[in-house]
């Protein structure tokens, strides 16, 4: 098989967003260039990632050799573990297209740019003919001990001791503004046909090159198979900027990325006040052509969420009606059945159990809704090191009849979860905190934790549904990174490491701000 010259294609929707630098002669290329791309938490940003073979330099894509394609949202990436999105690509019939793989990280709000020149000294000879061809690659370090790639030097022909050209690049770039982090230097001796020979290496970071403006750093040049030094590197370096320690703040984009994966819980009405499902007026109404105001709802909001649980299993209840075969009523029972096992397989798995519980319970009542809340609450109080964060959509017609033990499971659990309440028919102001702040019994809530969705509000007249569920799920889940960030001050909880990845494959960057995401590394032949 020929080696293949590759460069990576971003679309962003159906918008094309941007393209990587070209590399070489490789089936494993490893991008510099970063997608940057604005982070919505609460939107479905739908990304779509080509692969080519360059073939000339014409820059329309139909005149190159099509290597294959991804499809992902930019949630399911900022959603991963460790912001680390490994998948297969795929597009053409019947071959192997291989894996890439995309990192996320958030962009620091540093705007530090640094100039930087090296030089080296006695480098290592590697070409039989003549002397070698040396480069140097820079690497940051990542969250999660991986590194990627941020530079590459010109290449300087036959020079055993090169001066490389002096170059800028942004500090954020280079660390993320963290001063203190590892920046890793790789030099080779350039090859034509792109199997560069590894000369050697050495660590440093941002601080410390940045006390070579006024002086030389030298560094130590090793071969990382044999430990062996190869020589002395000696740098000097120009800013214009003074050297400040910038401090680590964590955002909420931050929590997403590294240490939190949302536990999504959802809790059905299923009380007789909904009406009968066979008839047309009823909310749980099974219409063989379109889908009912809860399917629509769940659908809407699930579909997003779901990015960011990464095993994207779903406990689902519902609460207020009959059970088969005694007619015990239950207000929160799994409606898959199972109750050792209430997780539904992603949120398509919970829609099928709910039809599947509306062919089979009947609705009765009352609608209490401290039982299914306190069911949610016993789970998110095991876990009390920020790992997970607990989010309930209930879905109900909004008649209640617990209300005082309602007000008292909110006013426990407002520590643990945040509860997205919506409601398809009437209206509720007791539960909301946003004037005054919950309360049972003398106390009040923590936080205010339980958001009101009023479902007719987005019901689109013109009958596009995907427009109007687009626009709910939006005003929904915009409010959730702030709840998090604030419950995890609250609680002083500090990301946690991740762990470390195991992988050979090379990592792929993405990075990201708070509303931002840049995209790296692919590789297309296994």
């Amino acid at each position: 098989m020929p080696l293949a010259t590759q460069f990576l294609h971003c679309l962003l929707e159906i918008n094309q967003f941007g393209r990587t630098e070209v590399i070489d002669n490789t089936l494993n290329p490893d991008f510099v260039r970063k997608f940057v791309l604005d982070f919505f938490f609460e939107e479905k940003q739908n990304l779509r990632f080509d692969v080519y073979n360059v073939d000339t330099r014409s820059s329309n894509l139909s005149k190159h050799d099509f290597l294959g394609q991804m499809f992902c949202t930019l949630g399911e990436i900022i959603g991963s573990p460790g912001g680390r999105l490994e998948r297969t690509l795929s597009g053409i019939p019947g071959k192997k297209c291989g894996t890439i793989i995309f990192t996320a990280e958030e962009l620091s709000n540093c705007r530090d740019i640094a100039t930087m020149q090296f030089c080296a000294n006695k480098l290592d000879k590697k070409d039989f003919f003549g002397k070698s061809d040396p480069f140097l690659v820079f690497y940051r370090s990542n969250e999660d001990g991986t590194f990627t790639i941020c530079h590459k030097t010109e290449v300087i022909k036959n020079n055993l001791n090169p001066v490389w050209q002096p170059f800028t690049i942004p500090v954020r770039a280079l660390c993320n503004g963290d001063y203190d982090r590892t920046v890793k230097v790789d030099v080779y001796d350039w090859d034509r046909d792109g199997s560069h020979d590894f000369i050697g290496e050495f660590t440093t970071s941002y601080r410390e090159l940045s006390r070579g403006q006024s002086q030389f750093n030298v560094y130590e040049v090793k071969k990382m198979k044999t430990k062996k030094r190869q020589s002395a590197t000696r740098n000097t370096f120009h800013f214009g900027h003074k050297t400040t320690k910038v401090p680590k703040i964590f955002s909420k984009t931050y929590f997403l990325l590294i240490v939190t994966q949302l536990n999504f819980t959802v809790a059905i009405d299923f009380t007789a006040s909904n009406g009968n499902p066979s008839q047309p007026t009823s909310l749980h109404y099974m219409s063989p052509y379109q889908m009912n105001a809860y399917a629509m709802a769940l659908k809407a909001v699930g579909e997003i969420i779901q990015d960011y649980d990464s095993d994207k299993l779903f406990p689902a209840y519902g609460f207020g009606a009959k059970l088969p075969p005694d007619g015990k009523i239950s207000h929160a029972f799994p409606l898959n059945f199972n109750t050792e096992n209430p997780n539904c397989v992603g949120i398509e798995g919970v829609l099928e159990a709910y039809f599947q519980s509306l062919r089979t319970v009947q609705l009765y009542g009352p609608t209490n809704f401290a039982p299914v809340i306190n069911q949610v609450a016993r789970s998110a109080a095991e876990v009390t090191d920020g790992s997970q964060y607990f989010v309930l959509l209930m879905i109900t017609d909004g008649v209640i009849s617990d209300m005082a033990q309602t007000k008292e499971a909110v006013v426990n659990v407002s520590i643990h979860i945040n509860i997205m309440l919506f409601l398809l028919s009437s209206a509720m102001e007791e539960l909301d905190g946003d004037e005054v702040r919950v309360s049972s019994r003398g106390r009040f809530a923590e936080r205010d934790i339980v958001q009101f969705v009023p479902f007719r509000d987005y019901i689109d007249r013109s009958g596009n549904q995907v427009l109007s569920m687009a626009r709910l799920a939006k005003d929904v889940l915009a409010e959730i990174p702030d709840q998090l960030l604030s419950f995890m001050k609250s609680r002083g909880i500090e990301p946690r490491p991740p762990l470390p990845i195991t992988s050979d494959s090379p990592s792929v960057s993405t990075t990201t701000a708070t509303n931002t995401c840049t995209t790296k590394h692919c590789n297309p032949h296994p």
